[in-house]
């Protein structure tokens, strides 16, 4: 019997998903380097790392509508198709301007993905199991992230830093030719119209879910702006406060995902067997408490030690965000819902970057650090304190799966 006859997911979803990470992983020592050698401020820097939040943000309402027009299967290779083209024009990039927008068009198409991967994913697995399939997506991102930033520090090395623009621009044309050949019939049918309906259904949600919009998407906002922290701070202080070389970051970054990445799946337990809040307060109190104590370093060793934590902290939280956007969702409205609810969550990635250049230019890069670490410490405390539990199904948390689902 085949993996994908065992479970469903894994080669449409999860694979596909692993090799795009892992391009993207890449990406995250080089770009705060690379934007610098255009000659450009702390601020403009953070403009750029934050453009790919951006179109993030900008695409998640249509992504959302889309997913119901055409279903999830174009949309998913839709969104692949233009990470790989905007990721492969950077390489011959001629200016900052031109950086932002390929940056944008990136973001964009992988709202498209990951919206598409979330609905169905959402749709394909019962509530007392959904932690577990949602954290093991969450894992996914994380297993690409902890190879990523060490090949990526090396191709920047010794072949120059626009050289994994080329490697990440081959790797997503690969996976738009996985997602092609293995994603099957989708768990519901796409609506067949696009126009009134869907916009009317799109202003309904956000009348009737207004309240865990207004709160859960509060905590949302303020756990995706400390996690969208991480990767711009941790290049930027390495180079410039203790003045690490590229394929230093890269390893940093590398080991930092690596205890990220192990905890998963207890994740995906935690939250599927004691509740959601059992492992989202823990991972957004770690992670404040670690972005804290990075001014704090002055070596290679101490800020392993300082973003090590940081990812024990991410981890445990792996599949957190995803999982509550779920439990919240209508099922008649999955995408429209989901495309909200990221639409909140992406305007913390674009804040994060847009706060550590701007705060980083006025006052230094540790005053930045610890505001981003502020940032944990509301998300911590609004999902401790004004969150529901919502994992609230009757069926205990071993019993199987309805219907023969996979998780």
């Amino acid at each position: 019997m085949t993996i994908h006859a065992r479970n469903p997911l894994v080669l449409p979803v999860y694979v596909p998903s692993l090799i795009l990470m892992f391009g993207n992983g890449m990406l995250i020592p080089i770009l705060p380097l690379y934007a610098k050698t255009f000659g450009v401020s702390y601020g403009l820097v953070g403009v750029v790392l934050a453009a790919e939040g951006v179109g993030r943000l900008i695409g998640a309402l249509p992504t959302g509508i889309l997913i119901g027009k055409v279903g999830r299967k174009p949309a998913m290779i839709l969104g692949v198709s233009s990470v790989a083209v905007s990721t492969l024009m950077l390489f011959w990039a001629r200016d900052i301007y031109e950086v932002m927008f390929y940056r944008l068009a990136a973001g964009f198409g992988g709202s498209l993905w990951n919206i598409a991967c979330h609905a169905y994913l959402a749709d394909a697995t019962a509530v007392f199991h959904r932690g577990r399939a949602l954290s093991i997506f969450g894992g996914i991102h994380r297993i690409g992230s902890f190879a990523g930033p060490a090949a990526g520090g090396a191709l920047g090395t010794y072949y120059g830093l626009e050289s994994p623009f080329l490697v990440f621009a081959g790797l997503a044309s690969m996976v738009v030719i996985v997602a092609t050949i293995t994603f099957g019939t989708e768990t519901s049918p796409a609506a067949t119209t696009v126009g009134a309906g869907h916009i009317k259904r799109l202003l309904r949600i956000f009348r009737s879910h207004f309240r865990e919009l207004a709160t859960a998407g509060s905590g949302q906002l303020f756990a995706q702006t400390i996690r969208a922290g991480r990767p711009v701070v941790v290049p930027l202080y390495a180079a410039d406060v203790i003045g690490l070389d590229v394929q230093a970051i890269g390893w940093i970054i590398t080991i930092s995902a690596l205890v990220d990445m192990s905890l998963f799946y207890p994740a995906g337990h935690i939250m599927d067997r004691f509740g959601r809040k059992f492992a989202m307060v823990p991972c957004f109190l770690t992670q404040a408490i670690a972005m804290a104590a990075i001014p704090l370093t002055h070596s290679f060793t101490e800020l392993l030690l300082a973003t090590a934590l940081l990812g024990l902290g991410n981890g445990i939280g792996s599949g957190t965000m995803m999982t509550l956007g779920a439990d919240l969702a209508p099922r008649d409205s999955m995408g429209e819902f989901l495309g909200a609810w990221r639409l909140v969550g992406d305007a913390g990635y674009v804040g994060a970057p847009l706060a550590v250049g701007g705060i980083a230019d006025l006052l230094g890069l540790s005053p930045a650090t610890f505001a981003i670490a502020g940032f944990g410490l509301l998300a911590a405390g609004t999902f401790a304190f004004l969150v529901p539990e919502t994992l609230t199904d009757d069926a205990p948390p071993d019993r199987p799966p309805r219907g023969g689902q996979h998780a």
